[in-house]
């Protein structure tokens, strides 16, 4: 029971048509761009809504925790133009600021399409990827707490194994690997932006 109960808590909700890209052997950044830029495209058709947000959720206390911060730094790094951008290393959304941040986007950015994205467990053989997916997800990798769902398609990083909550193997998760899943998510996004640069001269 305990594991089932872990299992909500900690993994992804409310998501459709899971993909998984393995960010520690040949990525695709292409590939995810194109499958992230469909699903924002229908999205945004689909709700009749006008703007994108990246929500980027976790923490930098815990190394597990921080690949969502890690792409919200990044993606602010890198000037990302075309979309707001909420969540970094300076500023995390987290679980004591989450409902507080998911007011604040349904009061300013009622006609964003959200794209969450947050750190995740899964199978042992999928640490070290990223999915993506249409719906919302579960936040609350790095608390004992279930967290209100969000975002309208969403992206994590696998960090580890839905074995058991253990918040010394959140600490002890290679920052590494997690730096490399947030480049290769980041690489994603901008591409993206550019696809959005290209249409827009078209």
């Amino acid at each position: 029971m305990r594991s089932m109960k872990l299992w909500k808590t900690f993994n992804i909700q409310k998501r459709e048509d899971i993909s998984y890209y393995d960010t520690s052997g040949d990525f695709e950044a292409e590939r995810f761009a194109l499958h992230l830029n469909q699903l924002i495209t229908e999205e945004m058709t689909r709700q009749g809504k006008e703007g994108v947000m990246f929500l980027c959720i976790g923490t930098d206390r815990s190394t597990g925790d921080s690949f969502g911060p890690l792409v919200g730094h990044k993606l602010r790094l890198n000037r990302l133009k075309r979309a707001a951008v909420i969540g970094t290393l300076d500023r995390p959304v987290h679980a004591m600021n989450l409902e507080l941040y998911t007011r604040y986007i349904r009061m300013h950015y009622p006609d964003y399409v959200v794209v969450a994205i947050d750190a995740s467990v899964g199978s042992p053989d999928h640490v070290g990827f990223a999915t993506l997916g249409r719906g919302a997800l579960q936040p609350g990798l790095g608390v004992a707490k279930e967290l209100e769902a969000i975002g309208d398609i969403s992206i994590t990083g696998i960090v580890g194994g839905c074995g058991g909550y253990d918040p010394v193997m959140l600490q002890s998760v290679r920052l590494s690997m997690v730096m490399k899943m947030a480049d290769c998510i980041c690489e994603s996004i901008f591409l993206v932006e550019r696809f959005w640069e290209n249409a827009a001269i078209i």
